[in-house]
């Protein structure tokens, strides 16, 4: 999958970038396939209709990547374990096709990316925590759509290093790079350096030695130190397969990617809600990255691996 098929827009990118498809970049499409509200204290969360209740399907669809479909199926196989009929409709296409979908009741809950999200519907907007990006969504998706509890899972850029690197020099958080970072070369999408060079230096003051434009190849890149540092999406399962670290980006340069359900609200009831709601409790980003590591790199079926990981929880 192509970057431009997962266009993410960071803090200061959404006023200059128009998010088209369901959003997962080069780097997490290459091995992973790779929003929210929270209950009473959200604002915009879904009013439970008799819909799912009284005998109605509730149809989960998903995005055409790996990772997407994972959660497409957790979320079908949640509803099921609580006696919500489910249709599934998986790996439809991007955004542009799902979002008319569940707008028009077609689909009625889909795994979503809060940030994501609210780049495709307002592309000007400046949100970028988690907080910032809910509250904008529920001002700006219709009446007749609503998001969901957020998980604290996100598939989102990174700055991430080896572990050995991470080790020597004490990184935790980008803002642990300033110090090396004239010593250091970086790797990403052709278009990483366009797009994040002058947002470094003024968010983070940092100046790399060199930029490389390493794309897909930007993990093994790092692991073998022709980087040292790259841009790698948090849920990619090279980053357990490679053992590397993914940096935290406490400035939230990046924005907010919560895993959030999406739903049409006249096809969910309480009973939906509440457990969709219950996995996003659960789920978080290390937990969804070890998943993708079953999906992507050891090819297991993701239905199974969305199984087990619901009934370790307790959901299934």
């Amino acid at each position: 999958m192509s970057i431009t098929s997962r266009a993410r827009a960071p803090r200061r990118l959404l006023a200059a970038a128009t998010l088209t498809a369901l959003a997962l970049g080069a780097a997490a499409c290459g091995s992973s396939g790779g929003d929210p509200l929270a209950s009473p204290s959200s604002a915009g969360a879904a009013a439970p209709s008799s819909a799912a209740g009284s005998g109605g399907t509730v149809v989960v669809g998903s995005a055409n990547f790996p990772e997407n479909v994972l959660l497409g199926s957790i979320y079908s196989q949640a509803l099921k374990a609580k006696g919500v009929k489910v249709e599934e409709k998986f790996n439809i296409g991007s955004r542009e096709v799902l979002y008319g979908q569940i707008q028009n009741g077609s689909l009625t809950v889909l795994p979503e990316y809060n940030g994501a999200l609210l780049g495709y519907l307002d592309a000007k907007s400046t949100a970028a925590t988690k907080e910032e990006v809910n509250a904008a969504l529920a001002k700006t998706l219709p009446a007749s759509l609503a998001i969901l509890d957020s998980s604290t899972a996100e598939d989102k850029d990174s700055l991430t290093v080896s572990q050995e690197t991470a080790d020597k020099f004490g990184l935790k958080s980008v803002s642990d790079l300033a110090p090396q970072a004239a010593n250091f070369v970086i790797g990403g999408p052709p278009e990483f350096k366009s797009r994040r060079e002058a947002q470094f230096k003024d968010v983070y003051g940092l100046g790399f030695k060199e930029w490389k434009p390493t794309g897909e190849t930007t993990a093994n890149a790092i692991k073998d130190g022709t980087i040292q540092v790259g841009n790698v999406f948090t849920t990619d399962p090279k980053i357990l397969q490679l053992k590397l670290v993914a940096l935290a980006d406490p400035k939230n340069l990046f924005g907010a990617q919560n895993v959030t359900p999406l739903v049409n609200k006249a096809g969910v009831d309480a009973t939906a809600t509440a457990a969709l709601n219950a996995v996003s409790a659960k789920l978080d980003t290390a937990g969804l990255t070890a998943l993708m590591k079953r999906v992507a790199i050891d090819k297991e079926d993701p239905s199974a691996v969305a199984k087990d990981w619901l009934k370790s929880n307790g959901l299934g």
